[in-house]
Order: structure tokens, then C-alpha cells, then sequence
């Protein structure tokens, strides 16, 4: 009898610790859940720390349609300053445990240095052969070269493990930091459709996407990416403003089979845009849901004309170096009809 009891008290302790485990990062998070659709009962991970672009706005907004207007449940995980409010770019960032469960995870993060044991989540993530869906700088998502563990994830790795050169931006999107292609803040893009790629599932329905942020050089195609979208830099910051002829047309979003070392292998879609302003594009928004539902292998509940309006108010900053909405906390966004993004302006923290 005291044997059975020492046993019951032991899995009661262990379930309130597990349970307690679980609740220990919520201040990182918020979390949006669905109660209808086709994504109902699938759970999607949203990654947010960048110090330019206000992934910090782009993500939540994109994730209260995802689980409004199609049923997911979307965790969205911050880096906290030191008095629990969301500090874009940086690296404290906790709660990656949620990937255990997640059908998807879309990581928009820059020059990024986690703790070992988030790093571990993203890996066995990876290793499980799951999806992803990458923005802008998640080709250079992270920055942790005298990491002895996770070093070979760095943007410019060139160590042994061969296949990880330029770290996880090529090996699992595609492509890595190259550089800007154009003058950013100066010149926009006009999105255009890759010939022959009109009827992709993550195209359907898909039209005038335009985009505020500027390009980037990207040759995913040297990786085996298939090319969805090529970018027209524009000489201004309005759809109708001319191209600019000296510029090619560089991919912009891509979809590729990512393969690891171990013989994981699983879809990733890719943008080299995602600014909080561009997400004000429809056809950009249904763009991203679109890849969404296709990373996790559900292009046939893709619907041209599905309704992917922003749920709730979404008001995004102008994507800069010089200052982001401060004195916000995760659990500030919570909710439908939450302001995206509330706080008042500030010069950014040193990082």
C-alpha cells in the first residue's frame, strides 16, 4: 500500500511540474485560438524578433486570421527586454517547447542568438521533417557563430557540417543573407508571378501584390527552389509607381523540399518580404495564408476567394531602424480586437 501511494503522489508531483513547466514562459506568448475551419485542430508556432521590419506587428496580425477566419490554434512567441515587454530583435526569447506540438512554425527573426534549449526545440522541429514557412530575414535568422552546438545555424557558417553552409537560411529556405537589391525605404516592389506558375495552390487567387519593403538579391534557384514570385523594384513607394529598368527581376517567394543530413525532409515556402506594411497588401496576406495551408499539405482546402481581412484593428508602424512601439506586452495583443500595435514610439534599445 505505501509503495502504491509513494506512486501516486510521484505522477501527481510530476504532472503539476510538467503542467507548471508549460506555464512558466506564457509572458512570451500570446495565443489566438479557433474554434471553426479547415485549419481546426492544427496548431502553428509564430516566431517574432527582428529589428527593422516589425515582425512584432506582422506575425500577430497574420496569426488572428489564420485562427479567426480558418479555425488554427496560432501561438505567437516574442524576445522580452528585461521588464517583460516585447523587444524587436532580440534574443531572449522562450517558450519554443510549443513546436513540440506545432503543425507549422513561421519564423521571421534576424541575426538571432537563442538558448541552447530553444535552439534544441527549432532542431528536433526540423528533424521531425515538419513545415516552414520563412519571412524576409529569416534568411539571416539567426547569428550565433561561437555556438558550439548550434553554430552551423549562423547565417555565414562555414564549419565542417558541409551541408549547412550559410546555415539554416540555405539549408532549409533556400537562400541566406546576400544583400539589399535596390534602395530600401526608397524603392518598393511590385510582386510578379513566375510564368507557368499561375495555378500553384499558393498563387490561387493571388493578384496586385505590392510591397513596401525593398528587395533583396536571392538565387534560390541554385539551391533546387521553385521560383513563385519575381520582384519589379520600383522607382518610388506607390503601386503605381514605374519599375526601375536597370533592375532584373529577382525571385521574392519560393517553395522548396528542405532535406537534412539525417534524411528529414520536410516543405518551406519563402519571402524575402513580410515588412509590417506590406502585410496591408491583400494579395500579400492571401500570398502567406495560402503557404501556409501548403507547407502542412492542405492545398486542396486552399480557396481563391477565402476571406483573409485583417480581424481586428491592425494600425503597423513604418518599418526602420529608428524606433518601434515600446512598453508592450504580449498579452497587450491578446484577443480579436486588440490594437496592433499599441505603445508609443522609441528609439530602439542596444542590442
Amino acid at each position: 500500500m505505501n509503495k502504491l501511494i509513494t506512486r501516486l503522489l510521484f505522477l501527481c508531483m510530476l504532472v503539476i511540474t510538467q503542467a507548471a513547466c508549460g506555464q512558466q514562459y506564457d509572458e512570451y506568448r500570446v495565443v489566438y485560438k479557433g474554434k471553426n475551419g479547415a485549419g481546426h485542430g492544427k496548431n502553428i508556432v509564430f516566431i517574432a524578433s527582428d529589428h527593422e521590419y516589425r515582425s512584432e506587428e506582422t506575425l500577430p496580425a497574420l496569426a488572428r486570421i489564420l485562427a479567426n477566419r480558418f479555425g488554427f490554434t496560432c501561438t505567437v512567441i516574442f524576445a522580452l527586454d528585461s521588464n517583460r515587454n516585447i523587444l524587436p530583435g532580440g534574443s531572449d526569447l522562450r517558450g519554443l517547447k510549443a513546436l513540440d506540438k506545432a503543425d507549422l512554425m513561421v519564423i521571421f527573426t534576424r541575426f538571432s542568438n537563442f538558448a541552447d534549449e530553444e535552439m534544441q526545440h527549432i532542431n528536433d522541429y526540423l528533424e521531425k521533417g515538419k513545415p516552414v514557412v520563412g519571412l524576409r530575414t529569416a534568411t539571416h535568422a539567426f547569428n550565433n557563430p561561437d555556438n558550439p552546438k548550434w553554430g552551423h545555424y549562423s547565417y555565414e557558417y562555414d564549419g565542417p557540417m558541409k551541408s549547412w553552409k550559410h546555415g539554416f537560411g540555405e539549408m532549409v529556405l533556400g537562400e541566406t543573407w546576400v544583400g539589399h537589391y535596390g534602395k530600401n525605404h526608397e524603392q518598393a516592389s511590385r510582386l510578379v508571378i513566375e510564368k507557368g506558375q499561375e495555378n500553384h495552390p499558393v498563387m490561387a487567387g493571388v493578384k496586385n501584390i505590392f510591397v513596401q519593403s525593398g528587395g533583396y538579391n536571392a538565387y534560390p534557384e541554385q539551391t533546387g527552389s521553385t521560383v513563385l514570385a519575381r520582384g519589379q523594384v520600383l522607382n518610388g513607394m506607390t503601386p503605381d509607381a514605374p519599375a526601375d529598368p536597370s533592375k532584373e527581376e529577382l525571385p521574392v517567394a519560393w517553395i522548396r523540399n528542405y532535406k537534412l543530413d539525417s534524411g528529414a525532409s520536410g516543405r518551406a515556402f519563402a519571402t524575402t518580404h513580410g515588412a509590417s506594411e506590406d502585410l496591408l497588401n491583400e494579395g500579400f496576406r492571401r500570398m502567406l495564408v495560402n503557404a501556409c495551408f501548403w507547407t502542412m499539405g492542405m492545398e486542396k482546402q486552399i480557396q481563391p476567394t477565402s476571406n483573409v481581412d485583417f480581424v481586428g484593428p491592425y494600425k503597423p508602424t513604418t518599418f526602420n531602424f529608428d524606433g518601434y512601439k515600446a512598453n508592450v506586452k504580449p498579452s497587450d495583443l491578446a484577443g480579436w480586437n486588440s490594437l496592433i500595435m499599441p505603445g508609443e514610439i522609441v528609439k530602439p534599445q542596444k542590442q
